[in-house]
């Protein structure tokens, strides 16, 4: 599938960061190299959720209804979920 949502754990915060994209390795490796200024010195980062999805529009929505939660315990409900 050429689109997923993620979920990323910070290591030395052990926050959550969801996000959507079409490239997930190259999107790990941006956020580890400290390219985004919101998650720079958060990390590192470890993939703790990913699911594909055929559009854009589709990740999109997930990842917004995700987001949407502000419950921290839905989320990790997800990630436990998923393994």
């Amino acid at each position: 599938m050429p689109f997923h949502v993620y979920i990323l754990r910070s290591e030395s915060t052990n926050r959550f960061y969801i996000g959507q994209t079409q490239d997930l390795e190259e999107r790990l490796v941006y956020h580890n190299a400290n390219y985004s200024k919101s998650l720079r010195n958060r990390g590192p980062w470890h993939l703790v959720y990913k699911q594909g999805y055929s559009t854009r529009v589709e990740a999109v929505r997930r990842e917004r209804q995700i987001k949407s939660w502000k419950d921290r315990d839905m989320i990790e409900r997800l990630v436990r979920a998923s393994r």
